[in-house]
């Protein structure tokens, strides 16, 4: 080793000044070389993999945010506030058709008071006399009208006798509006919907003179409290009796009937 330590430094004796200088930079480099190798390669691959880790997290935070913001601008619209604005909607015209459908009935004879109010009536024209007196059965406004009987064929005059036309186009606007408000019309296989106004109904047999029947029909119309007329059927008999058979309503919020 020595031997070869002093043939390298003969060598190197032997060279010029500037062949020295050559070679002391060539080893010089080298000695940076490996240095860089050993040393500084490797921490310039981690700097690198490390810079490369963080742009991935930077990114990654980046999409979180963005999903994070989404989701708060998507709870902060209600998506049931147009069913609430609705709701609450509906639940005014419910109060205010109700108001009305109140108004109206405060104008009829009430269910519990019409028999009492038709016989009142009848007492003061001692003439005509009560054959029968029934109530009907209680029904619906969207129902169609009940009768203790099927009717026959109407006498000119009598037949299908309607009156307060205006009174009672109120009441069926009121119950329409209130129905459209309240619940959609039920479907095929679904559950009626409850009526809003209900109709109470009596049927009375008279007899008596046509001209008696015609004052006591026309004291049911002055009165200050409002019936419907359902039918009216006169049946003639030997002069100057007749019988009429009279179905006359009044309607209500309430279901349950009277008693007589």
């Amino acid at each position: 080793m020595k031997e070869q330590w002093i043939k390298l430094a003969s060598r190197i004796d032997a060279l010029s000044l500037r062949e020295r200088g050559m070679v002391l930079a060539a080893a010089f480099a080298a000695l940076v070389f490996l240095m860089y190798q050993l040393a500084l390669a490797p921490q310039y691959a981690r700097h690198k993999a490390l810079r490369l880790q963080i742009e991935q997290q930077h990114k990654q935070a980046g999409n979180i945010d963005a999903e994070i913001n989404a989701k708060v601008a998507a709870f902060a619209v209600d998506p049931d506030m147009e069913s609430r604005r609705r709701i609450v909607e509906l639940r005014r015209n419910i109060e205010t058709e109700s108001g009305a459908l109140r108004a109206v009935q405060h104008g009829l004879v009430a269910p519990q008071k019409m028999v009492p109010l038709l016989e009142q009536i009848l007492r003061a024209n001692t003439r005509l006399r009560l054959l029968s007196l029934k109530t009907l059965p209680v029904s619906g406004l969207s129902e169609p009208l009940t009768y203790a009987k099927p009717a026959p064929a109407a006498t000119p005059g009598f037949a299908n006798v309607t009156s307060k036309e205006d009174v009672q186009a109120s009441v069926a606007m009121a119950a329409q509006h209130a129905a459209q408000g309240s619940a959609a019309p039920a479907a095929a296989g679904q559950a009626k919907p409850r009526e809003l106004l209900y109709r109470h109904g009596v049927e009375l047999v008279l007899q008596g003179s046509y001209l008696d029947m015609l004052a006591y029909m026309e004291a049911l119309e002055r009165l200050p409290q409002q019936l419907f007329w359902g039918r009216a059927e006169l049946q003639a008999g030997s002069y100057p009796e007749a019988k009429l058979t009279l179905t006359l309503y009044t309607l209500s919020l309430d279901d349950k009937w009277m008693t007589l």
